[in-house]
């Protein structure tokens, strides 16, 4: 039989053809338009070369203009996807999105506690359209479930705002005493996501309990094609860690992967709302 190399060594060059093939896996919601969600999840994570695994935990009727419908997946039946994958597949990182409530938040936490490999934590709350994403009762479920067990929690400002009971950071300074607050409430760190802050220049800041760790900045690209950019982030921040990267150098590879995604985003012509980022800017022609 012709052995050929791993996709990941014929890609990259970087890998031995004998090397591991990194996965990371993605634990949210399905997204019928394909732009954010799991769907967006997937594409970020084979984008960024690695091999993607998925858990759904509901199943939303969304296209980008409005999500019309919610099916919530049994929580028995997304601890056996969970079960299921991390039996066979030796994931290296796994990212948490949306999980919508209190009973799916317990379960996963559960599901988790053997696995000791980076969590990243998108708190994925309210969609693009302004569509709830996360009941309210489930709040509090993700604070003491979910955020112990994550080494990165990656709100953006209306999410760390919602978590804190305090009003939206504004300037970097607030950003950065908001994510120190949250550090404080279990996650390793915290990556603060400035694109909704007011201003020419995005600010993303990198928080642990030492501080500001990293410090991302992008010029904003004024385009309504901004669907699925958190689950996007979160994603390529994950596929990095599963390949060996730091977190600092994770979010620092993901936020340039992220944003010329956005900056190309107008090249895809998807729905009558907010279009999706274009994951494969690099790859199609």
């Amino acid at each position: 039989m012709n052995s050929l190399p791993r996709w990941h060594a014929r890609k990259t060059g970087d890998v031995p053809l004998n090397a591991k093939t990194p996965i990371a896996l993605t634990i949210a919601g399905s997204d019928s338009g394909g732009g954010a969600g799991v769907q967006a999840d997937i594409k970020s994570i084979c984008a960024n070369s690695a091999y993607g695994a998925s858990v759904i935990t509901a199943v939303t009727a969304q296209n980008t203009t409005a999500v019309t419908a919610v099916h919530e997946i049994p929580a028995a039946i997304v601890a056996a996807q969970i079960e299921a994958v991390l039996s066979d597949l030796d994931v290296d990182a796994i990212k948490i999105g949306m999980l919508f409530s209190p009973a799916v938040i317990e379960t996963t936490a559960k599901c988790l506690d053997t696995f000791d490999g980076p969590v990243v934590v998108d708190p994925v709350m309210i969609a693009k359209s302004g569509d709830a994403l996360l009941q309210d009762a489930a709040v509090e479920a993700m604070i003491r479930h979910i955020l112990p067990r994550a080494t990165v929690l990656a709100p953006n400002l209306p999410e760390a705002a919602r978590l804190l009971g305090e009003p939206e950071a504004r300037s970097p300074e607030a950003m950065a005493e908001q994510g120190r607050r949250l550090v404080a409430m279990g996650p390793q760190s915290v990556l603060m996501k400035g694109g909704h802050a007011s201003g020419e220049t995005c600010t993303d800041l990198l928080i642990d309990a030492t501080g500001v760790i990293a410090t991302c900045e992008a010029a904003r690209v004024h385009t309504r094609n901004t669907h699925g950019t958190g689950c996007t982030y979160s994603a390529a921040i994950a596929a990095h860690l599963a390949r060996g990267a730091d977190l600092p150098a994770a979010v620092r590879a993901a936020h340039g992967y992220l944003q010329s995604a956005i900056r190309a985003a107008d090249d895809l012509h998807i729905g009558d709302g907010h279009g999706p980022v274009h994951h494969f800017h690099a790859q199609w022609s």
